[in-house]
């Protein structure tokens, strides 16, 4: 039975409180939440995550003069702090971490005299931090600025981290004779030995691509210098005669959409009896420096014209993930302005965001110094390198990111655990340096809300004018694609859309299979302007959002039709069996 939702998620431009010091430490798949995103672009990832850790000087100078005329405030926090260090000293204090905070989660924190009162003075002196950044009331902007900083300087000092405090460390000595600390020197020298300079996630040989992650049956069909197309094999006697084409991130590897058995998007979809068709990038080097929007958006379009000629179909429908949902998009734009809207059935647009308008931290942290110092870098290289885009997403949520495989890796001197999701996320990709800065120059100019601002292949973009039925989805807990800034989407486009707002965060609510008894999603009968109406009327459904949106897309799939025997056809010829050849491209 589905149950109303409750009060609906802080907006981006919503003050926030942040209870008892840093942000509570999760699992590998919250970890993996700021990992990815088309996001990372907007910061100046060519400069260096360092960077980020300093507010610009005016907004240092906004938060200090704030305070100045709160004196009372100051005064307030500081009396506040003291008489709980206080407390500290005295072993009276009840300060206590999250329950979801696994730093502390170890006995000795509680137990052990001398570590809970460290414990405890660093969660008040954390709780005053955020209590005076919100006496401060900054604009929003400032406010992300602020906090991000304070977030990494809380984290980053936090006791959990240092080696003879941390139980687990010198539990690790004791139950190693000190190996722990040698192998965990080793780890640290030869992960910063290259970027991403961070602890690492995942060992590099935890999977193996076509063997254990990307292992859909299916061929390469078509072949173009920027993309393979990849047909999918039937696993249902009769499929939909509307086939189903798959756009990824141009960042990270397509086969975020095909992991694991039972994980993959891919196979659910082909078990839904769609014919699916799956475009996978290019690594773009060099070489590659000119490849801008019309290249992808070209590509995009290619794609539908191999599709037509092996299925006989004259329409397709999409589903584009993130960066990719941008191209596509205006790729629709363009089709509507030349008359051919008509070959698109329906769209689905996946933690895609649209509308930058207060989109979330990143866009906070641009400047249009940092923005110019990036395109300029990757102009000179040709790209932008996934690596470093790596290691700046890291310290977005360094507790999760960093400092937790920081105890792992070096101060226990352990293996990070196997997670198909972190391999996935350490299989960077680079970006071509004409791609950075037009998807920059979109996004710092919110260019697609204002119809006609932005061109695709030489059409003005207005996508009021895209009128085909839209299912739009997004994660709750997505701070790099905020929900409300996806639900955005809906408004921006001309034809009927659904909405679906998924557990978890960027990854964890697309890799969301059925069977999870944690999963829900929400769904309303209309999608208003204000998300938080939607978010009102919206009933929480237990389960995945994936069997919803196959029955979604199979109502626009057209009639069955038995399946095709063979992969190919028209003269396209299977090239190479799946996953191809451009995803092993390093």
């Amino acid at each position: 039975m589905a149950q109303p939702a409750t009060d609906p998620p802080r907006s981006a431009s919503e003050p926030r409180a942040v209870p008892d010091g840093a942000p509570a430490d999760g699992g590998p798949e919250q970890a993996v939440e700021a990992a990815t995103g088309l996001d990372m672009v907007l910061v100046d990832a060519a400069s260096g995550p360092l960077r980020r850790l300093i507010p610009p000087a005016g907004t240092v100078l906004r938060f200090g003069a704030a305070l100045a005329r709160r004196p009372d405030a100051l005064a307030r926090r500081g009396g506040e702090l003291a008489r709980e260090l206080g407390k500290v000293a005295l072993g009276r204090s009840e300060l206590a971490p999250g329950k979801k905070d696994k730093r502390f989660a170890d006995p000795a924190w509680s137990g052990n005299p001398l570590l809970r009162r460290t414990m405890q003075a660093h969660l008040a002196t954390a709780r005053v931090a955020w209590e005076l950044i919100e006496d401060a009331d900054l604009d929003w902007q400032d406010d992300e600025r602020i906090r991000f900083t304070a977030t990494n300087l809380v984290d980053a000092l936090a006791p959990s981290n240092v080696p003879v405090l941390n139980p687990l460390a010198l539990k690790a000595v004791i139950d190693t004779g000190g190996k722990n600390a040698v192998e965990g020197v080793r780890r640290m020298v030869h992960d910063l030995a290259s970027p991403p300079r961070v602890p690492s996630m995942v060992e590099p040989d935890a999977f193996t691509v076509g063997e254990d992650l990307a292992v859909t049956p299916g061929a390469v069909v078509f072949r173009t210098d920027v993309f393979e197309l990849v047909q999918y094999r039937p696993t249902t006697e009769t499929v939909r005669s509307v086939p189903l084409v798959i756009v990824p991130p141009t960042i990270n590897k397509y086969y975020i959409t095909d992991l694991a058995p039972g994980r993959s998007i891919v196979e659910h979809y082909l078990s839904g009896g769609q014919q699916v068709f799956m475009v996978v990038w290019r690594n773009p080097d060099e070489r590659h420096a000119g490849w801008g929007l019309d290249t992808y958006g070209q590509a995009v379009l290619d794609a539908l014209d191999a599709v037509e000629r092996i299925t006989g179909q004259e329409q397709a429908s999409v589903q584009a993930f993130c960066s990719g949902g941008i191209i596509t998009a205006m790729v629709l734009a363009h089709l509507a302005a030349t008359g051919r809207q008509d070959r698109i059935r329906s769209a689905s647009f996946a933690v895609t965001v649209l509308d930058w308008e207060r989109a979330g931290t990143l866009s906070a942290l641009m400047d249009p110094e940092a923005v110019q110092a990036a395109i300029e870098r990757s102009r000179k290289k040709g790209y932008l390198d996934g690596a470093q885009l790596a290691e700046v997403f890291a310290w977005l949520r360094p507790n999760d990111l960093i400092w937790n495989y920081w105890v792992n890796n070096y101060l226990q001197g352990k293996p990070p655990p196997n997670f198909d999701i972190l391999f996935w996320n350490a299989d960077t990709t680079r970006m071509s340096a004409a791609l950075h800065r037009d998807f920059i120059e979109v996004a710092l100019g919110n260019a697609l809300t204002d119809p006609g601002r932005a061109t695709m292949l030489g059409s003005p973009v207005d996508l009021s004018a895209v009128t085909v039925d839209s299912y739009v989805t997004a994660g709750v807990a997505d701070h790099l694609c905020p929900w409300q800034a996806c639900y955005r989407t809906t408004q921006l486009l001309g034809g009927e859309s659904r909405f679906v707002l998924s557990t978890s965060g960027h990854i964890a609510s697309l890799v969301n299979p059925p069977g999870n008894p944690k999963s829900t999603f929400q769904v309303a009968p209309s999608t208003p302007p204000d998300p938080q109406e939607w978010f009102r009327q919206a009933e929480t459904v237990k389960g995945s959002w994936w069997p919803d949106y196959v029955a979604w897309l199979g109502e626009r799939s057209g009639e069955e039709i038995p399946a095709p025997r063979e992969l190919g056809g028209d003269g396209l010829e299977p090239l190479a069996d799946a996953p191809g050849t451009y995803v092993f491209d390093k």
